[in-house]
């Protein structure tokens, strides 16, 4: 009202009242329609307050109510009746009401009495309840309780019993299965706190296992490793043995020895069968445990598999991995130091041994180890190794000036290569470096035997060897084949030899066994050419060289020099059995051997000694021969028995020959008979050629015919001694002498120019040696080959013949 007063008092402007009236008519009519639709009506408040009216809007609503009143009246009056009807209606519902009240009360009270009983107990059930409820959750957790201290208790003695593994899987499932879960707070923080306190302390106890393994394993490794190659040694041993049985029975089928027996041996090679060296490895049982492999060796990789599984069961597989190749790299790089304070000849057996053993070891893990170290790892470290044993081999062989030490070395390297290449190991290169020390060894091998032989030569007393047992027969001759007859001769029997022969028959022997056995397992099967190289250098150069010298500057004496042909002749038979030897050890048949047209190695020698024997015969011989100063040379009559000069040579040579038959061999002696008996040819023809022989007379010659025609008689007394060859050859050596005289005796001389006659007679002689004789020959009477006639006046044909020789003889030259 008071805000319409005031609007009233404004101006009065007809416009604007119009629009003023306007305006709050459409303010009404929104008003009126907003009630009526049950809108909100906190727009229209809003408003109005905003624009500082509230008076209008409570006018307006004051105008909208007193415009209802009038509707309200009209609908009151219009429901009057109904509404009288519905308050009478309402008065007797209150009526119903209170009855049905009061019956409800009554039976709620009936209710109240006969359900108190119940609800008591209803209560006391509800009670039990809970009770159950929380003694169920009590015992469930007990159980709990008590079957999560029972794993601890069982984590405890397997800890106690060192069972890692079911103490980790104890603990794993009361990880899992409990300590989420667990009803006790003190027992769960215990629980977070020790459990990797376990798990650390058996990560810890595991590897303090592993690492005493790792100590104890190198001690192993290095007696298995000189086990295995033991064993390696023991069966090549056993097949030396077997060739060697083999051989004697290709012997004895050479020889056609109808009387031998052959028998099959059988053997029963235990350690074969209980674990070869193939075997080694073999010895360890499923879980890692090695058992004695058949020597009482203890090879347990029961702690390795053991921290392997624990460190798997840990999540740690990967780490145990490279911490286990690491240290097994550390230790294998420890093994290559070689002491510079003791002799790699006194460790080198130690030195193979532990590698040996190292790779035995590390292929049975990585054959059983589950995949702890990988075969590409495994082949690393051989590659290492290998790299490294040729490194010190070659180091060790430059520095070696011994033979025998560097066979024993090169023997235990091929040992040791025959014991990994059954474990599945390449050795190639190692067996390379020993070949590319054959000459080395050989060369010092030729050094030694070189010295051998000259100490050997040097205590040499030139006196035939006496042998009074048996065993020294088969020790010095058998045992070389040297024998020239198979039947065994009667003791004390004195040998057609000096004791060079054995003693360098021993070292010849043992030079080939030595080089065989460097050749031998060295990775090349056909080596008999490289040994018979050296063999020849042996032979050909060291041995013939020193008897060369002994023989130049030692023999003083006949039987000193008949003493060294001898020799030789034993030894020249000594070859073929060295040569046959070296065969035999380097598995070549002997016929291929035998059917090979070979040189004698020790011809210098042999040659050297028979012109020394000969040459001192010569010299002896020519000591008689200076007795034919005292031929008549112009005699009357000629001798029927010869000049003294050839008996004296007959004599001694039958002397000769009676002692040299019991020590020369029958083509030594034939050769040396037959140079004396050139040499005695020669003097003679040179007697006649010389200044001291003036002239001579055909009785002179006739007198030399007579002593040719004895020693031709010598020479067909010893025919006995020798071939029929030999024999013809043997008188050969006359036959310059024996020409010379039948052509001085010859009735038709001139037949000399014949060329058939003078190659079929005269073959020997030099026509100008002819000349000079034939000129010497005179008649005493008229120096011109009067002799060849009678003293009547009739011409000699022969003086005529010899005249035609002499001249045209000369016109030639």
């Amino acid at each position: 009202m008071h805000s319409t007063k005031s609007r009233r008092r404004l101006p009065p402007i007809p416009s604007a009242a119009a629009d003023s009236d306007s305006s709050e008519k459409l303010d009404l009519l929104l008003l009126s329609s907003a009630i009526c639709n049950g809108e909100d009506l906190a727009p229209f408040v809003r408003k109005a307050f905003a624009a500082g009216k509230p008076e209008t809007l409570l006018h307006q609503l004051r105008r909208f109510a007193r415009s209802q009143e009038s509707e309200i009246e009209e609908v009151c009056k219009a429901h009057y009746q109904d509404f009288i009807l519905a308050v009478d209606d309402l008065r007797s519902l209150l009526s119903d009401a209170d009855s049905l009240k009061s019956a409800i009360s009554a039976s709620n009270a009936s209710l109240q009495s006969a359900a108190s009983p119940l609800l008591h107990s209803l209560d006391a059930f509800l009670s039990a309840l809970t009770v159950r409820r929380n003694v169920a959750t009590a015992l469930d957790a007990a159980s709990a309780c008590v079957r999560l201290l029972e794993l601890c208790s069982r984590a405890n003695h397997h800890l106690s019993g060192n069972h890692h593994y079911m103490a980790l899987k104890c603990i794993d499932s009361i990880e899992t299965e409990f300590l989420e879960s667990t009803p006790s707070l003190t027992v769960k923080r215990m629980l977070e706190k020790q459990i990797p306190a376990i798990r650390s302390f058996i990560e810890r106890k595991i590897s303090k296992e592993f690492g005493d393994w790792l100590v104890e394993i190198r001690v192993v490794s290095r007696n298995l490793g000189q086990v295995a190659i033991g064993r390696a040694s023991a069966a090549r041993q056993r097949e030396e043995e077997l060739r060697m049985k083999q051989r004697e029975a290709e012997e004895q089928s050479r020889l056609s020895l109808r009387d031998c027996v052959y028998a099959l041996e059988e053997e029963e090679e235990e350690d074969d069968e209980d674990g070869g060296d193939g075997d080694l490895g073999e010895g360890i049982d499923g879980s890692g445990n090695g058992g004695n492999l058949g020597l009482g060796l203890g090879f347990d990789l029961t702690p390795l598999y053991r921290a392997y599984h624990i460190n798997q069961t840990l999540g740690l597989e990967d780490r145990f991995k490279k911490y286990y190749f690491e240290n097994r790299k550390l230790q294998l790089t420890s093994d290559f130091q070689v002491s510079s304070m003791t002799p790699f000849l006194e460790s080198h057996q130690t030195f193979f041994a532990q590698i040996a053993g190292f790779f035995i070891v590390e292929d049975r893990v990585l054959r059983t180890g589950g995949g702890l170290i990988s075969k590409l790892e495994v082949e690393n470290l051989w590659e290492t190794a290998v790299s490294k044993m040729c490194s010190v081999l070659e180091d060790q062989f430059s520095r070696m000036q011994t033979a025998s030490h560097l066979l024993l070395i090169k023997d235990y390297v091929s040992l040791l290569g025959v014991t990994l290449r059954r474990f599945g190991y390449h050795i190639d290169a190692l067996l390379d470096v020993l070949s590319k020390h054959r000459d080395k060894y050989h060369e010092l091998l030729l050094l030694e035997s070189r010295k051998l032989i000259a100490d050997g030569l040097a205590a040499d007393k030139f006196e035939q060897m006496l042998m009074k047992k048996e065993y020294e027969y088969s020790m010095n001759v058998l045992s070389f084949q040297i024998q020239t007859s198979d039947i065994v001769p009667a003791f004390p029997y004195v040998a057609p030899f000096s004791s060079t022969v054995p003693d360098c028959c021993r070292i010849v022997r043992s030079f080939i066994e030595d080089s065989v056995s460097f050749m031998s397992y060295g990775g090349q099967l056909d080596f008999y050419d490289v040994v018979k190289k050296y063999l020849d250098r042996l032979l050909s150069d060291v041995l013939d060289g020193a008897l060369l010298k002994l023989i130049s500057s030692s023999i003083h004496g006949v039987p000193q020099a008949m003493l060294m042909a001898a020799n030789m002749a034993v030894l020249e038979r000594a070859c073929d059995f060295f040569y046959r030897h070296a065969a035999q050890l380097s598995g070549v048949p002997l016929r291929m051997v035998e059917r090979s047209k070979r040189q004698f190695p020790l011809k210098n020698a042999r040659d050297a000694a028979e012109e020394t024997l000969s040459g001192m015969l010569k010299t002896k011989v020519d000591g008689f021969l200076m007795l034919m100063e005292n031929v008549n040379w112009m005699t009357d009559e000629a001798l029927q028995n010869g000049n003294e000069y050839v008996n004296e040579v007959i004599i001694y040579l039958e002397t000769l020959v009676s002692t040299a038959q019991q020590i020369l061999p029958a083509e030594v002696l034939r050769r040396v008979l037959q140079e004396v008996l050139s040499h005695i040819s020669e003097k003679i023809v040179g007697v006649f050629l010389g200044d001291s022989v003036k002239r001579f007379n055909v009785n002179a010659v006739m007198g030399i015919d007579v002593d040719i025609r004895l020693l031709e008689s010598f020479a067909d007394n010893l025919a006995h001694l020798f071939s029929e060859a030999e024999a013809i050859q043997l008188k050969s050596a006359l036959v310059e002498s024996r020409q010379l005289v039948n052509l001085l005796l010859s009735n038709h001389p001139e037949n000399f120019l014949n060329p058939v006659i003078r190659e079929r007679s005269y073959n020997a002689l030099d026509y100008r040696k002819v000349v000079i004789i034939s000129e010497k020959l005179k008649d005493p009477s008229d120096r011109l080959f009067s002799s060849f006639s009678g003293r009547g006046a009739k011409p000699n044909p022969k003086k005529k013949s010899l005249d035609n020789l002499i001249k045209r003889l000369k016109d030639v030259s």
